[in-house]
């Protein structure tokens, strides 16, 4: 099993490999601190760090140029994308119907009438009815 350290920690002299951030670095002294950042760093002998780092350098080499050139595209089709994304949106907003908050939607009532409530003839003789009822049982007490 290999002994992995965090970064940041106290470790013995050696060569250490941080497989996250493709980086090999030597700690001189016994107690010397790994560097800080993200990943775990794994003890390796010295043949294997002579031999790793000119192959990570390789490495690196080859696709600087792949990593420039996939960001000059990414960044122009994010342009385009923006671009079709605004236009759908603005056809959007005139295609939809006007919302207002606050309006009730659900009422039942057709929109020349809303907010006003309809009386009719039956509502009024009850109301009469019954406030005749609350006048007599007043005068009663």
């Amino acid at each position: 099993m290999t002994t992995t350290y965090e970064s940041g920690s106290a470790v013995p002299g050696g060569y250490y490999l941080n497989l996250s951030e493709w980086a090999v670095t030597p700690v001189e002294k016994d107690g010397e601190r790994l560097p800080a950042g993200k990943g775990q760093w794994r003890p390796i002998p010295t043949v294997a760090a002579l031999a790793l780092v000119p192959i990570l350098g390789a490495t690196f080499l080859m696709f600087l140029p792949v990593i420039g050139f996939a960001l000059f595209f990414h960044a122009i089709i994010a342009k385009v994308g923006s671009f079709f994304h605004a236009s759908a949106t603005d056809l959007a907003a005139t295609m939809s119907p006007g919302w207002q908050p606050g309006e009730a939607h659900f009422t039942g009532k057709s929109p020349e009438n809303a907010g006003t409530e309809e009386k009719g003839p039956i509502a009024d003789e009850k109301l009469d009815a019954l406030e005749k009822e609350i006048a007599e049982k007043r005068r009663e007490n």
